[in-house]
């Protein structure tokens, strides 16, 4: 009876450990704290969990398995399986996707964002390029333009932006450079510390990072209409890890990524878009509107040489630059 009474419990324990060995956990690399900005990938982890039944998890970090400019650097060697980074922290690394942080492309929406973004990430070039760092992008955090916030006096005519230390990453720290302003790159987790000890007069960023980062508890003025371009913050999976799931997990995966971001387009358009306006009058910050006259200007100045760098660039690399320029500009309309 004993030993059968033992059979029977060391063939629960070994049902129940493989059970739980079959189970499939993944770690995600993303920064700062829950904003919309990461509620896509909020909700991809419930969506995954929920349609395996808690089989295939995924457990996200903010901040606690890499910086956020290394994040790429993680994927490549297998640090975590999932992560999300921008492409203007390390435009070397990832060029192919920077074609969607030229300033000025006309972008309107965050649905036409994600539209463009979606098929870029398929373009061959674009997948071969991530693939360099054993990464295969899984969707984009579509974000709206950029605007400043800023300390001093404000510049109320472009002409006011020479000299100026302004954060502006990819493109609009490009388009930034063409106007006379003094661009400085620097992660999202750094711009409080440098707007407060004056080290930048003025930050790029979206409405949800403006909030998120503090910059408008130091900030005196904000550009309604400058509208230089965005970031392209991609979602990336460690194309390993992505291989050794199970056609189900796969499925569940991959078949979670438009309702997720269906989720995230919500949630900041009705959620973040509100909070920004009171935001701005609860702290008295100025806002700053330029005539059309000045915005001609600015991107007259910075729209086509900006493009023209960037092809010349790239297609020294060997890329086909000059076509996934016209690919975008194409579904853009222009």
């Amino acid at each position: 009876m004993k030993t059968l009474l033992g059979a029977a419990a060391l063939a629960s324990f070994t049902l129940g450990f493989a059970a739980e060995a079959m189970a499939t956990e993944w770690n995600v690399s993303v920064w700062g704290k829950r904003r919309a900005f990461t509620e896509h990938v909020e909700k991809l982890a419930e969506l995954v969990s929920e349609k395996t039944g808690g089989e295939f998890t995924m457990n996200i970090s903010y901040g606690g398995l890499s910086k956020n400019t290394e994040n790429l650097d993680g994927i490549s060697i297998g640090a975590f399986e999932m992560a999300q980074f921008c492409a203007g922290y390390h435009r070397d690394k990832n060029p192919t996707i920077t074609v969607l942080e030229l300033p000025f492309l006309g972008v309107d929406s965050l649905e036409q964002e994600r539209e463009l973004s979606m098929a870029v990430y398929k373009q061959p070039a674009v997948v071969a390029d991530l693939a360099r760092w054993n990464a295969t992008l899984l969707m984009p955090s579509p974000l709206p333009q950029y605007n400043f916030v800023g300390v001093g006096d404000a510049p109320m005519t472009l002409a006011d932006y020479k000299g100026l230390s302004v954060r502006a990453t990819g493109g609009i720290g490009a388009a930034m450079e063409m106007i006379g302003a003094v661009p400085t790159s620097m992660s999202a987790t750094e711009v409080r510390q440098a707007l407060d000890s004056g080290v930048v007069k003025a930050v790029s960023f979206a409405p949800h990072a403006h909030m998120s980062f503090g910059t408008i508890e130091t900030g005196k003025w904000w550009t309604t209409n400058l509208n230089p371009g965005t970031v392209n913050c991609p979602v990336v999976v460690n194309t390993d890890a992505l291989d050794a799931l199970s056609d189900d997990e796969r499925a569940a995966l991959l078949g979670s990524v438009d309702e997720a971001l269906d989720y995230y387009i919500d949630y900041y358009n009705n959620e973040t878009m509100a909070k920004w306006g009171p935001a701005l009058d609860e702290r008295g910050i100025e806002r700053i509107t330029y005539p059309k006259e000045e915005l001609d200007a600015f991107r007259a100045a910075a729209a086509g040489p900006a493009a023209e760098a960037w092809i010349a660039e790239n297609s020294a690399r060997g890329l086909p630059a000059q076509e996934l320029y016209d690919f975008v500009t194409g579904m853009i309309g222009q």
